[in-house]
């Protein structure tokens, strides 16, 4: 970290702040800079261990699907497994509504902009970490993204709230399958090289596409460094699909290239496969845990062997959301119906600044992270209400 501060001040100042205050232990001794200043702290991965995970398969060192994670990284890193998303009204454990709380370090109420039934597209109640990292620093666009799945578009819009003084001009960019058919899309129909009825159906696509954006006009920006990066994957990949990784494999291949190619200071992986387990299959839930693990360790040794991330990046992997444990299914962990099991979920984070081989094991908060991630990167949630996870502190 490239900021220090005395860890019993710093415990004392946020027992006083409480809940209401958390950023006033460490707002007072770091001078945090004004829009336009040059950003010098360390980059932040955050993986969401998506698609709503079970500790038993992740974080047990006997059950667990995740090996590198459980028995590699944790030596190196601080372990909380007991943090949990809170039980209260309002409060749902699934996955758009469990990166919310991620990204705002808030337990808001979230309903469909229209109010459709089973519709989950979510405009964020307050500013998210992006949000606040790209006003408080001079930090483009395509150096604080998103990565997301394919199967849940809505969530390529919680890029940014409505909140006044922040909003759409600090969004984070998001790199999705969904947006790379569009970008293939507006270039097939720019090359001329169709007409008729196939350009007629191209462009009956790419509209069909585009209205899939519920957040309006302002999120379809078009990043000259994005453009780039999109015209060099579709150089590699073609338009097929039938080339590049899928699930959330492809995750892990846009993060890796996204580090070596935009080279951003704060990325977010939401991975999602273990939810398939929905379809009835437990090596879906499994396999898919597996995958995720294997996608980390990638995501680490591009760090490690990056000489501009190496020592200088932490590491942040938290659920978006636990799952139920029903003994009465044949698979119990099928679903994640805001039972208890579906609040309790873990944390792990690494990198410099962060004690190792730590394991915490008393209740923390998932809206906790926000805050932590403030205090890594030396900017203010100031509407955030978790707390920085002290514990894991050197």
């Amino acid at each position: 970290m490239t900021q220090s501060i005395d860890r019993r001040r710093f415990n004392r100042g946020l027992l006083a702040g409480g809940a209401a205050g958390v950023m006033s232990p460490w707002a007072a001794p770091f001078a945090h800079a004004q829009n336009g200043a040059n950003y010098t702290g360390p980059n932040v991965v955050i993986i969401r261990f998506g698609g709503g995970v079970r500790r038993r398969e992740t974080i047990d060192a006997e059950h667990t699907y995740s090996p590198y994670l459980r028995h590699v990284l944790a030596q190196r890193a601080t372990l909380f497994t007991d943090m949990r998303i809170a039980s209260q009204e309002g409060v749902v454990t699934s996955h758009a509504q469990g990166t919310l709380y991620l990204l705002t370090g808030r337990y808001d109420t979230y309903s469909d902009i229209e109010g459709k039934f089973l519709s989950e597209r979510f405009e964020p109640k307050a500013p998210t970490i992006f949000e606040y990292l790209r006003k408080t620093y001079d930090i483009p666009a395509h150096q604080a993204l998103t990565v997301n799945g394919e199967d849940r578009v809505n969530e390529d819009y919680l890029s940014f709230s409505n909140t006044h003084s922040y909003g759409v001009e600090f969004r984070s960019s998001v790199l999705s399958l969904h947006w790379f058919k569009i970008f293939a899309l507006r270039e097939q129909i720019k090359s001329g090289g169709v007409d008729g009825d196939a350009l007629a159906a191209l462009q009956k696509k790419l509209a069909e596409l585009e209205a899939r954006n519920y957040r309006g006009e302002a999120t379809s920006h078009q990043v000259p460094e994005l453009e780039r990066f999109w015209q060099r994957w579709r150089l590699h990949y073609g338009d097929s699909g039938f080339k590049n990784p899928r699930g959330d494999r492809l995750l892990t291949e846009l993060a890796v290239r996204a580090l070596h190619e935009l080279r951003p200071k704060l990325l977010m992986v939401n991975y999602q496969d273990p939810d398939y387990v929905h379809w009835g299959n437990l090596s879906h839930y499994t396999r898919a845990i597996s995958i995720i693990d294997q996608g980390i360790e990638r995501l680490v040794q591009t760090v490690d062997n990056d000489p501009l991330y190496r020592g200088n990046t932490v590491f942040v992997i938290v659920p978006d959301c636990g799952r139920d444990t029903n003994p009465l299914m044949q698979i119990s962990c099928q679903h994640h119906f805001n039972s208890k099991s579906a609040h309790e979920i873990w944390a792990m984070m690494f990198g410099p600044g962060i004690a190792q081989g730590n394991i915490v094991n008393k209740p923390v908060d998932q809206i906790d992270v926000a805050a932590t991630i403030g205090y890594f990167m030396s900017f203010t949630p100031e509407m955030a209400e978790g707390k920085v996870l002290a514990d894991a502190l050197l």
